[in-house]
């Protein structure tokens, strides 16, 4: 399928695609992009309205706003990819351990993942990161294995549909150990599920992290995170000064629909019964 039958055929997820280039992109460039260093404190610009001068206006200490935006797209690409790298690779082991060998394996796994989801994900957020203290570091730990979870159920549901299918029988009868097995025949069927689940779980991460540092769980202070740019002086001068809360929370919006809508697209692409056609009708 071509680029361009894709953008037509899901032009949202183009939309989400798009997006996320864009962020990409600005994290990358945040040196030349942003006009001023983010965290150097201006007594005499302080709570100063967009102009021209400052385009997204300051904060209560007279820092810029747009580089601050900017510079939070950094942390929350670094926070969203390190937090989907620890969670995909732990529900990886865990999803195909249990699906791959199931009985007494599937049973102890899946009631470690049932214990986990019976708390809200949230408090499990953080009553890990009151144990950890904060810091980037722990913050990115702390979303990694939070979000482990739900991915290992669908990681798991990805190897049973798959599990019994006759080239997994061939290779057993062969000889080829499970290791083997998993590596070549495996994973790469679950490939396409797994990719999706890393699409949504950036967005929910930098969601996630936005929550922690509104309530001063997560980066701390001077360092530019969209999250606690609303937490402290955004909500302080929310009516004063709404500026300094109006826009991370755009940014915040934007990535996490970018993330959405393309990882929706991903998953309608790559699953045959979303694809439409006679596979997808029947």
């Amino acid at each position: 399928m071509s680029l361009l039958r894709v953008m037509r055929a899901k032009p949202l997820g183009a939309l989400g695609g798009l997006l996320i280039v864009g962020l990409v992109a600005t994290a990358l460039l945040a040196p030349v992009l942003a006009p001023y260093d983010p965290v150097e404190v201006r007594s005499s610009d302080r709570l100063r309205a967009p102009s021209l001068s400052h385009p997204l206006g300051t904060d209560d200490f007279g820092r810029d706003i747009l580089s601050r935006v900017i510079y939070g797209a950094r942390i929350s690409m670094l926070l969203g990819l390190g937090a989907v790298a620890i969670s995909t690779l732990l529900a990886a082991i865990v999803g195909v351990l249990s699906g791959y060998y199931g009985g007494r394996v599937d049973t102890v796994l899946q009631r470690g993942i049932d214990t986990m989801m019976a708390f809200p994900g949230f408090v499990v957020l953080l009553t890990i990161m009151a144990m950890l203290g904060q810091g980037l570091g722990n913050v990115i730990l702390a979303l990694g294995i939070g979000g482990t979870a739900a991915n290992a159920r669908i990681i798991r549901s990805a190897v049973l549909a798959i599990r019994e299918n006759q080239y997994l029988e061939v290779a057993r009868a062969t000889g080829c150990r499970d290791w083997r097995i998993i590596a070549r025949h495996v994973l790469p069927n679950i490939a396409a599920p797994i990719m999706v689940v890393m699409t949504l779980g950036l967005g929910v991460a930098i969601l996630a992290e936005s929550s922690l540092s509104f309530l001063g769980f997560g980066v701390p202070p001077p360092t530019p995170s969209w999250g606690a740019m609303l937490s402290g002086s955004g909500r302080t001068y929310m009516i004063q000064a709404p500026w300094i809360a109006v826009f991370p929370g755009i940014a915040i919006s934007l990535a996490v629909f970018g993330f959405n809508m393309l990882g929706d697209a991903l998953r309608d692409l790559l699953d045959p019964r979303l694809r439409g056609g006679p596979r997808g009708r029947g």
